[in-house]
């Protein structure tokens, strides 16, 4: 049950997961095969290219190797909060491999 609040419209972003719309262009075959294939499967073309972009964000997504590592004792208290802080942003301006 969605609480109600006192307006003129229920607060539909309450009980609705964000999304946002976007356009894609396609090859009008490659459309036609999309519908098709979500008609089979029972299900939206939104959910199709949604988990198409999924996998494919999964297998390419570039992991970030850690700047640096460092082990060890060090009397000055502070040096492994500086550290982090340094691997931070080095690893935010490191560019990716390849």
């Amino acid at each position: 049950m969605v609480p109600w609040v006192d307006v003129d419209h229920p607060p539909c972003h309450i009980c609705q997961p964000m999304t946002h719309r976007t356009t894609i262009l396609m090859d009008p075959d490659l459309l036609d095969r999309l519908g098709r294939f979500a008609s089979r499967s029972r299900t939206t073309k939104t959910a199709v290219i949604a988990a198409a972009v999924e996998a494919y964000l999964a297998d390419h997504d570039v992991k970030r190797e850690v700047a640096f590592v460092g082990v060890g004792e060090s009397s000055h208290g502070r040096l492994s909060l500086d550290g982090r802080r340094i691997a931070q942003r080095v690893a935010g301006r490191r560019e990716p491999p390849g």
